[in-house]
């Protein structure tokens, strides 16, 4: 009896992880078949009626209205989520009940004029045109009547197809087929390809995977843990504020001679949540000792002003440039820490190096929080004249701050440049230089603080005080309505060296990429400890601890892609990259991919990474 009540409880378990996978599947299928990323918001009622509608529900307006309210501005994968597992889709016997109260004589049938008549004005109100659309269907429709039971039929039959096709366009769309489930702020969501490795010696094949030492809460979903498909949890603690503890001594006595190299950069959050950032190129004439630091940018802030960028991760992944660009050699990462700054040391030969700058995403985010009111940009002098803001002038002067990358108090034509491509997507040429040149204050051939200030001035007047193009160039760096900097974080990169002059250089602002990805993926794979699913010794998941943040790699050697079923439900005090405490995530074949970054959500408090990975 036992046996089979185990039996019972394990089949259980494998038909609900069977279902929730069946679920996440479809609502990605419909959310990607209206828009282009699972990192992209819904952003009207009328985008969430179609992503509804695709996913196999015709919502009423009652019903939209429930979900998307005055304070709504947009919804996240996540809520799209939610809204599906509380909206069930109608079913046949539902709606032939909808239908058997008005055909009162029980014969099959709804006149056409009584369909009018109804439809038109009942509920949510149809036109005359949308229900001729209906009558006109010879299918369901003879003799001036609506036979209900077929087009209740044809209606779920239509309901599914729709469903199908977007199941089917996922499958067959590598672009879609690499997205991943959830909210990804990762620079690129596509797996990467495994290089030819021997097993590792550090991989962890117990089959008792016992919870951590003080840890003796069960799961709160079996099914993820202990269901009859493989999987591996593993549970990290970190005590309060020690991932702000001093491991890095950034200038002993030994480096007060050392030659420097210095930058600025940004990160910046695109609208559907990808982060691009500046890229760069390190070049050293000789082989030297080298220690490499990066961390948020403190710009002076008026009284008052939050600065929420400060408590942004941040760190930079050194590789070796060889023949091509497309084949970077991964070398280290900066995984000491002091504070906010992170940093590496060791010896570098002579060459040329490639800097890519990292941030988790677990605090750099869209903002949900809602803005009321807009702060002004422009106003009027004693003169009459159109003038700057107190307000805006500051804000200009710390955007100058951040875009002045070499930290001269000059704007070159290249640092404009990367300031105009963010801005405008278009760059300025030598021509149109020399006519700013003759219009604004430079110094050197290089722009200065208030030719900056005149510039942005010159641009109202020519739109005549409205502030529509100061706002577009706002927004796009990371600025919100209150002039407040929250969807960017600008970061400041130092470089010495003890046998050389280092040069640092900004080559390009964009995503990671691939290059990125992978160094993020093997830095994991080369420090983290890695577990193998139970009963499945293809799919390893390593996890790594560095500084602030925990970072998990899925490694799928297998032939075949995987689907693996995160759960983080048990975690405390975290947060983690994707907004999500459940999700799924799709492995290609002979690849490897981040499944999340976390962070402690009150890095004052102690926080517990506690997850579960499971094969679906």
């Amino acid at each position: 009896n036992q046996k089979a009540t185990h039996l019972e409880n394990s089949q259980g378990r494998k038909s609900q992880h069977a279902e929730e996978a069946i679920f996440y599947m479809n609502c990605r299928a419909a959310y990607l078949t209206v828009l282009k990323s699972s990192l992209e918001n819904i952003k009207s009622k009328e985008q969430l009626s179609l992503v509804l509608q695709q996913a196999g529900r015709n919502p009423s307006q009652k019903t939209i209205n429930k979900y998307w309210t005055s304070q709504t501005t947009t919804l996240n994968f996540d809520d799209f989520c939610a809204i599906l597992k509380k909206e069930k889709p109608a079913t046949k016997t539902e709606l032939l009940e909808a239908f058997g109260k008005i055909d009162t004589d029980k014969s099959g049938y709804i006149l056409h004029d009584e369909l009018y008549k109804i439809l038109t004005t009942r509920g949510d109100k149809m036109t005359w045109e949308e229900v001729n659309t209906i009558t006109k269907q010879a299918d369901f429709n003879c003799s001036g009547r609506l036979d209900y039971n077929k087009f209740c039929e044809l209606y779920l039959s239509t309901s599914e197809q729709c469903c199908k096709a977007a199941r089917d366009r996922l499958e067959v769309d590598p672009r879609l087929r690499q997205q991943q489930f959830g909210n990804q702020s990762e620079s690129s969501s596509e797996g990467i390809p495994l290089p030819m490795s021997k097993p590792s010696p550090r991989i962890s094949r117990k089959t008792d995977h016992k919870p951590a030492k003080g840890d003796s809460r069960a799961p709160s979903r079996p099914s993820s843990a202990q269901s009859g498909k493989a999987s591996t949890s593993t549970t990290v603690t970190v005590g309060a504020s020690s991932s702000r503890s001093t491991k890095l001594i950034i200038e002993p006595d030994t480096m007060k001679e050392w030659q420097c190299a210095q930058s600025k950069g940004c990160f910046y959050l695109e609208e559907d949540g990808e982060i691009i950032s500046h890229k760069y190129r390190l070049h050293l004439p000789q082989r030297s000792a080298v220690c490499v630091t990066i961390k948020p940018l403190n710009i002076p802030q008026v009284e008052g002003k939050p600065c929420h960028w400060l408590s942004v991760d941040t760190a930079l992944f050194i590789l070796k440039e060889n023949e091509t660009q497309e084949n970077l050699q991964l070398l280290s990462f900066t995984d000491l820490q002091n504070k906010e700054m992170f940093g590496w040391k060791g010896e570098l030969g002579s060459g040329v190096y490639w800097l890519l700058p990292f941030t988790t995403g677990c605090r750099l985010r869209k903002e949900k929080t809602q803005i009321t009111g807009e702060a002004k940009l422009l106003c009027r002098d004693e003169d009459g004249e159109l003038a700057l803001t107190k307000e805006f002038r500051t804000a200009l002067l710390d955007i100058f701050e951040t875009i002045d990358l070499d930290g001269n108090g000059l704007l070159s034509l290249e640092e404009y440049n990367f300031f105009e491509l963010r801005t405008s997507g278009e760059k300025c040429d030598e021509e149109a230089w020399a006519v700013c040149k003759e219009n604004f204050e430079m110094k050197k051939n290089e722009l200065t603080r208030q030719g900056f200030l005149d510039l942005n001035l010159m641009e109202a007047n020519d739109r005549e005080g409205d502030p529509w193009d100061l706002w577009v160039t706002l927004l796009s760096l990371g600025y919100n309505k209150a002039l407040e900097m929250t969807e960017a974080c600008p970061f400041v990169i130092d470089i010495s060296a003890e046998r050389c002059r280092p040069r640092i250089k900004a080559i390009s602002l964009e995503a990671g990429g691939s290059q990125l990805s992978r160094a993020v993926c093997k830095s994991v794979l080369n420090k983290g400890e890695a577990k193998v699913l139970e009963g499945c010794e293809n799919i390893i998941v390593y996890t790594y601890k560095s500084g602030r943040r925990i970072t998990s790699v899925i490694e799928n050697k297998s032939e075949n892609k995987v689907i693996i079923h995160v759960n983080n439900e048990q975690s405390k005090n975290c947060l983690n990259n994707r907004g999500l405490t459940v999700f799924a995530v799709e492995v290609a074949p002979k690849s490897m991919m981040v499944s999340q970054h976390v962070m402690a959500l009150n890095e004052q408090e102690e926080w517990m990474y506690s997850c579960v990975h499971s094969l679906v």
